[in-house]
C-alpha cells in the first residue's frame, strides 16, 4: 500500500472582537474590503499574509476561512484587530477561536472501486454522471468524506487535527472490511 498524505487545507472559525465594528467605515478607509450592506450584512476582507478571508459583522463577529493552522488563524486576527486600530477601533480583548470546520484533503494510497463502495457501505452518495467522487458519511462521526478512484480523499465535518486523524482511521478499516 503507498504511502497515506492527509493535510489540513482549510480552517473555518468563529470569533468575536466584542464590540461594535463601524462596517461603512472600515469598507471606506481600508484596503481589500468589500462591503454591499443591500446583498449582505457583512463585511469581506481579504488578508494577504497569511491568505485568508474574514467575514466582518458590526457586532463584532468574524468567521475567518482559508488558514491552514490555528497558527495562521491567530496571525489572521491580529491582522484585522491591527487594521482597525488604524480607524480607532481599539480591541483591548484576546479573542477566542472557536473552530467550526476542518477541511483536510490528500491520499489513502489505495485505488478505490467507487461503485462496490456505493453499493457495500452505507450512508454514501454516489452519482458518477453528476460527480466523479463518492460522498461517504462517517457514521458516529462528523466527518463526511469525498472518495475518489485513485484513492484521493477530502475529508469535511471535523474540529481538529484529532479528529480528522481518527476519522481517517475509520475510513480506512471501514473500506478494508468492505474490499
Amino acid at each position: 500500500m503507498a504511502k497515506r498524505e492527509i493535510e489540513i487545507v482549510n480552517i473555518v472559525v468563529s470569533s468575536s472582537l466584542e464590540k461594535k465594528i463601524p462596517l461603512e467605515k472600515m469598507a471606506a478607509s481600508l484596503p481589500n474590503t468589500e462591503y454591499n450592506p443591500e446583498q449582505f450584512p457583512g463585511l469581506v476582507l481579504r488578508i494577504k499574509e497569511p491568505r485568508t478571508s474574514a467575514l466582518i459583522f458590526n457586532s463584532g463577529k468574524i468567521v475567518c476561512t482559508g488558514a491552514r493552522s490555528i497558527e495562521m488563524v491567530e496571525e489572521s486576527i491580529q491582522k484585522i484587530i491591527e487594521s482597525l486600530k488604524k480607524i480607532n477601533i481599539h480591541v483591548e480583548i484576546k479573542p477566542k477561536i472557536e473552530v467550526q470546520n476542518i477541511v483536510a484533503s490528500g491520499s489513502i494510497g489505495m485505488k478505490l472501486n467507487l461503485n462496490t463502495l456505493a453499493i457495500k457501505l452505507r450512508n454514501t452518495e454516489y452519482e458518477p454522471e453528476q460527480f466523479p467522487g463518492l460522498v461517504y458519511k462517517l457514521k458516529g462521526t462528523n466527518a463526511t468524506f469525498l472518495l475518489f478512484t485513485n484513492g484521493k480523499i477530502v475529508c469535511t465535518g471535523t474540529r481538529s487535527r484529532e479528529a480528522v486523524d481518527k476519522a481517517v482511521e475509520m475510513l480506512i478499516e471501514n473500506l478494508k472490511s468492505v474490499s
